[in-house]
């Protein structure tokens, strides 16, 4: 009878041993599945994290090259009776690409008057007067999220021994080395040490104008642009380089910050557009070689396009 019982133990416990180490395995086979589960998560997630990441990281990045180029100019102002970098003589035009980047002179660089007048310029050959004479490097404008442009060296045009503070722009295809939006230096308003501190003056790429990257947006899409609508309607009118999520400004106090809005000028001023006479938010699309700054509380920034 004891033997029987021992036995009878024996099964009991094999059966219960036996039920542990299913149940063991059916735990095992969950908590391999949330450990899969967890993985498929962070590996759903992970790219969006690094995308985000590289978006803040080129912000940044864009940040810091307006703010040396922002200072450089103060330095440029300083000996040059407080007026900002403008390249070309008196009453030089915003036109095509200038006479020659690799010139001895102005006059010849330029296309100047024998007086030293006029002459045909481009944003890029006022940008590069801060290369020439702050020493300002051609890597400062250069912004990572503007695919389309390298930094400038002259030895990609065969100008291997020729110093950067020798020449008068960003080579042959200037605008291909270039990023920023400029306050439009050529016509009636260029900037001062005495302009407003609150005016803008350079910025992401202009979107109705386009970069080496990407082209200018469709004018049409001025009509869908409503200032104080969703996000979806007010980044029509951001800079493209930072996904239309908005665009780093420089001001002539010296900030720069990265804004969600584009009309981040005085009075609500729209940066990247001229003022027509109607909503001051929105304004005109800017034609290049035509269109300017209709009084001097008007920022109004351009780059380089195409069609000059």
């Amino acid at each position: 009878m004891q033997q029987s019982d021992k036995w009878g133990n024996l099964r009991l416990a094999g059966r219960v041993s036996m039920g542990q180490l299913s149940e063991s395995k059916k735990l095992a086979r969950v908590e391999v599945l949330v450990v899969v589960l967890v993985c498929l998560f962070l590996l759903g997630i992970f790219p969006l994290a690094c995308r985000k990441s590289r978006l803040i990281d080129s912000r940044m990045t864009c940040g810091i090259n307006l703010s040396s180029i922002g200072k450089a100019m103060q330095i440029y102002a300083q000996d040059y009776d407080g007026e900002f970098p403008r390249a070309g003589g008196k009453n030089g035009i915003w036109g095509g690409r200038i006479q020659s980047w690799i010139a001895d002179n102005p006059f010849v660089a330029y296309g100047l008057n024998a007086d030293g007048t006029g002459g045909k310029v481009k944003i890029t050959s006022s940008f590069y007067l801060l290369v020439k004479y702050t020493e300002v490097s051609p890597k400062r404008f250069i912004c990572k999220g503007d695919k389309g442009v390298t930094e400038f060296d002259p030895a990609d045009y065969a100008a291997i021994d020729t110093k950067l503070t020798d020449l008068w722009d960003f080579g042959p295809e200037a605008r291909e080395h270039c990023s920023y939006s400029y306050h439009m230096p050529y016509g009636p308003y260029p900037l001062t040490t005495s302009s407003e501190p609150d005016i803008a003056v350079a910025a992401d790429p202009n979107p109705w104008i386009g970069s080496p990257s990407v082209k200018g947006k469709d004018p049409s899409l001025m009509g869908l642009y409503e200032p104080t609508r969703s996000k979806e309607k007010y980044k029509i009118g951001n800079a493209i380089t930072h996904q239309e999520e908005g665009q780093n400004v420089l001001f002539m106090g010296g900030f720069v910050s990265f804004v969600e809005l584009p009309f981040c000028g005085i009075n609500e001023d729209n940066i990247y557009t001229f003022w027509d006479g109607g909503d001051i938010r929105r304004g005109g699309v800017p034609i290049p070689g035509v269109s300017e700054p209709q009084d001097r509380l008007d920022s109004f920034l351009v780059n380089d396009a195409d069609s000059l």
